[in-house]
């Protein structure tokens, strides 16, 4: 049984994520388990950083915000007439928006005079992520697994697992 992360091995770690000026972005409640290999589980930087590692290793790493979610884009910023949207529409509802280009998610960030400012930036857009990663389970994947680019977790008879990703 492989204990180091290498291509085609289901990894679990145990991690924290801050903001450059500490503030606790995800608390790591419940461990991240992914696929290692190139499928799209982590980010490429943090599964590059990974690779190698050992059952027992400590790691920080540090994604600037191109290597994460992005840089943030002010052209993915618009103001739309209130009467566009429902009428139970509040700061912080989601929605999604269907273009040439592929489906987009839109934020509400403000509602004011009959106005509804909204955002197609990731929330996290343009913020530097610091990872500090326990890395605590190696095993090798299965084929099943490996065929479908994705970790199937116990109980999993197809997709739908509760296995988180960061991504």
């Amino acid at each position: 049984m492989p204990n180091e992360i290498i291509k085609n091995c289901v990894v679990t770690l145990n991690y924290t994520v801050i903001d450059a000026e500490g503030t606790v972005i995800d608390d790591g409640r419940q461990p991240l388990i992914y696929l290692h290999g190139g499928y799209d589980g982590i980010f490429p930087k943090l599964e590059e950083a990974l690779h190698g590692k050992k059952i027992g290793d400590t790691l920080k790493v540090k994604l600037q915000p191109q290597d994460a979610f992005g840089d943030y884009n002010e052209e993915l910023v618009a103001v739309e007439d209130a009467e566009l949207f429902p009428e139970n529409a509040e700061v912080g509802m989601a929605f999604e928006r269907v273009s040439d280009t592929g489906e987009e998610i839109f934020h509400i960030t403000e509602i004011a005079d009959g106005k509804v400012v909204v955002d197609g930036n990731h929330p996290l857009a343009g913020t530097a992520l610091i990872f500090d990663i326990l890395v605590t389970d190696v095993r090798p994947a299965t084929a099943e697994e490996i065929a479908h680019g994705h970790v199937h977790g116990e109980g999993d008879d197809h997709h739908g697992s509760d296995n988180r990703s960061i991504h």
